[in-house]
């Protein structure tokens, strides 16, 4: 059975299942945002803390993209742009300490450039202003923005994986470009409450990696931009803690605020 708990970014289904019992019957698939939302808002849950990881479902990367008026072409003539134009760009985000708003001021403090932050109310309803120039900039998921880079809406710089976005080869990486130490990726991932036996824990694991060597749910997931992971416990909980000090670094360092 599925029970589906939407609100406060995750954190109302998140806390539910921390406080499950842990005999291996609940589950949380959750993203990237589970880590955020602790280090930006009050929870009642930590992704370390309460849960036993299980497996990296997926993982996805971000398009850099920007309107076509805007006199860029690349990663590199972005920064210069914006090094030029101090305080001129602007990006959008899919709110306040979204992972959008992160990734940007990621790329911030990577490269120097100052650039201001416009929060909209979830992913991609920033659309029809970066469309007319009301915003510069966005950070899309690849099956959002894919659509509009070729009706030529907007133009792609670069993707934010360490390496290139199979549905989009054409499109290099903001490492490619010269960005090091910048690379963001939204990912899913499955929890059981902390304390579930680790047979239990292991189990789940090898039965959730056999679903995702499917050659059909691969293909399913690539066309939309994703790549099916399958990692073990082990692998996703060295993940998580590494998102986790990643991201508390950017808050602490940009001095990031919640609403």
């Amino acid at each position: 059975m599925v029970d589906n708990r939407p609100g406060a970014g995750g954190s109302i289904g998140a806390e539910l299942a921390a406080q499950a019992v842990p005999d291996g019957y609940t589950l949380i698939m959750t993203s990237a945002s589970a880590v955020i939302r602790p280090l930006m808002y009050r929870a009642r849950f930590d992704l370390v803390r309460d849960f036993a990881p299980v497996s990296q479902i997926t993982m996805q990367p971000y398009v850099i993209v920007v309107n076509p008026s805007l006199p860029v072409k690349s990663v590199g003539e972005l920064i210069a742009f914006a090094k030029s134009n101090p305080g001129k760009l602007n990006y959008a985000s899919a709110g306040n300490g979204s992972l959008t708003h992160l990734t940007g001021e990621l790329l911030k403090a990577t490269t120097g450039i100052d650039m201001v932050h416009v929060p909209y109310k979830g992913a991609g309803t920033y659309f029809p202003d970066l469309f007319s120039g009301t915003v510069h900039l966005a950070f899309g998921s690849i099956i959002s923005v894919q659509p509009h880079i070729r009706a030529n809406r907007v133009r792609p710089l670069a993707v934010t994986s360490a390496g290139r976005a199979k549905l989009v080869p054409e499109v290099p990486t903001a490492g490619e470009a010269g960005v090091r130490g910048f690379a963001v990726t939204q990912w899913f991932g499955v929890f059981a409450p902390a304390h579930t036996p680790r047979p239990i824990v292991e189990r789940l694991n090898q039965d959730i990696v056999k679903v995702l060597r499917q050659p059909e749910l691969a293909a399913r997931l690539a066309a939309d931009g994703a790549e099916a992971v399958g990692s073990s416990p082990q692998q996703f909980a060295v993940h998580v803690k590494a998102e986790r000090d990643k991201w508390a670094k950017v808050i602490k360092e940009t001095g990031i605020r919640a609403d």
